[in-house]
């Protein structure tokens, strides 16, 4: 989505909006990492306040994916930190979306990588290993399902249907 922004896909694309196809969350994340523009396919993921299969996920090889994590929204603890954020870099992940908290900001803001995430938190989550993976999962308003394509930039964030056409 090179140098087209997400207020320009909107406004090209208002019949999108209407069926649903195209969709915005709302804007509660804050931006972290070195690449603030990042667009790609979504994988998806529920979890509470344990970070154990979010790690897991970014050891494999990312391929230009985005990985949507639904942490419930928990402001007690980070489910993200700057080692798998690293890791997330080095295997070519585009993404990471995380309603949730974010800890080690100073390290993932040195990374080239798209973070989304609600705030930042020093104390670190649990390591059950408890969650679903590939789920369809509901965070900032928007129902997310994995295969669907996420597209961000400083202006928000977008779900679409499928890979747009720009």
């Amino acid at each position: 989505m090179a140098l087209v922004t997400t207020a320009e896909v909107c406004d090209a694309n208002p019949q999108l909006i209407v069926s649903g196809e195209l969709r915005a969350l709302q804007p509660i994340f804050q931006i972290y990492g070195r690449r603030p523009v990042f667009s790609g396919p979504i994988v998806t993921l529920k979890v509470f306040e344990d970070n154990v299969l979010i790690r897991e996920f970014l050891e494999e090889k990312g391929n230009g994916r985005v990985l949507v994590v639904d942490g419930g929204g928990s402001l007690r603890c980070a489910i993200l930190g700057g080692n798998p954020v690293v890791q997330a870099q080095n295997n070519g992940w585009a993404g990471i979306v995380v309603n949730g908290c974010v800890r080690d900001v100073d390290e993932i803001n040195g990374c080239d990588i798209g973070v989304r995430a609600l705030h930042s938190h020093p104390m670190k989550a649990n390591k059950k290993g408890i969650g679903e993976k590939h789920v369809p999962i509901t965070i900032a308003g928007t129902r997310i399902c994995g295969g669907e394509w996420l597209y961000a930039d400083t202006d928000g964030i977008l779900i679409t249907k499928t890979e747009l056409s720009v």
